[in-house]
């Protein structure tokens, strides 16, 4: 199934109940009539396979919700603080929490990026569709960072088209697991959803062109910060990449085995560069480490000396 907006493994203390009752109470928003007729219309899988209403869950299943869209009614403006690092007429540089979805989805309707934006600014493009005015390219719900956001759709169109010719910079701090020996690399390998769970991406012969070029900024006992630098932009790119050559990024939920804190994956966007669609004016923004993240590596800092 494309677009999936939301997949859910089941756990035990939720075995047993019916589908369209157990998603009606985890995605907001969602009323169980709904949840029938998304059922109905094959649009919610259970690993991989159409199921009825009726069906009950089980310990371990995979659910699966397409990305059914979203009315421009359904997105409420929420007073949610932002940290806007730059505005004017025609764009904003937006500096992400750790914690914070971009735009609304199953699950996420009155507490992401897009219902702040829509608090906050009174016209935005709509380029991307009605579900994710202003939104020219995400980062992950855990990664902190840079954002850029479009408020018409000429400086949406000029912006995304240059993201996509690979003009636009994208600098990345992420702190991985276990020493890397080199002073820098580059990853060259496709990445598509993993066969095996598709909550996860992969390295698969099959994906989409990814390419991540890291070098080392500090090595400490058993783990190392790096600078990670995108020429392309898949879904978990870095998280997969780094992965793959067996440095997760550290306390990653999904790809890294060890969780230490409660804070998401330490990988922050730090550096965006791009175009102004109207000036032409090359600009650049630097954001500092979240609190958590800096206080970590100064811990790390002090048990290395």
């Amino acid at each position: 199934m494309d677009n999936i907006a939301f997949d859910y493994v089941v756990l035990e203390t939720d075995d047993s109940m019916r589908i369209d009752r157990f998603l009606s109470l985890k995605l907001e928003g969602i009323s169980r009539s709904l949840v029938q007729r998304l059922i109905d219309e094959n649009k919610i899988l259970v690993n991989s396979n159409p199921v009825k209403s009726s069906y009950k869950v089980k310990n371990g299943d995979l659910l699966e919700v397409c990305d059914f869209g979203l009315e421009e009614t359904d997105i409420l403006p929420v007073n949610i603080p932002l940290e806007i690092v730059y505005e004017d007429e025609e764009l904003l540089v937006i500096n992400k929490p750790s914690g914070m979805v971009v735009h609304p989805a199953p699950g996420h309707y009155q507490d992401t990026l897009v219902n702040g934006l829509l608090w906050h600014i009174k016209h935005l493009s709509n380029s991307n569709g009605s579900d994710r005015p202003g939104i020219i390219h995400r980062i992950d719900k855990d990664t902190s960072g840079l954002l850029m956001v479009a408020k018409n759709n000429e400086a949406h169109d000029i912006l995304a088209k240059e993201l996509q010719a690979k003009k636009t910079k994208r600098e990345y701090l992420a702190l991985v697991e276990g020493v890397i020996v080199n002073k820098r690399g580059r990853i060259n390998a496709p990445i598509g959803r993993d066969r095996s769970n598709r909550l996860k991406m992969d390295v698969v012969a099959s994906g989409k062109e990814a390419i991540t070029n890291f070098e080392v900024v500090e090595v400490f006992e058993d783990t190392t910060l790096v600078r990670c630098i995108l020429e392309t932009g898949r879904t978990h790119q870095i998280r997969v990449h780094m992965n793959y050559i067996k440095h997760p990024v550290f306390n990653d939920p999904v790809y890294s085995k060890n969780n230490h804190t409660e804070f998401g994956q330490f990988l922050h966007a730090e550096v965006l560069g791009f175009t102004h669609p109207k000036t032409k004016q090359w600009m650049e923004f630097k954001v500092d480490l979240p609190i958590e993240f800096s206080q970590y590596l100064n811990k790390k800092r002090i048990k290395t000396d």
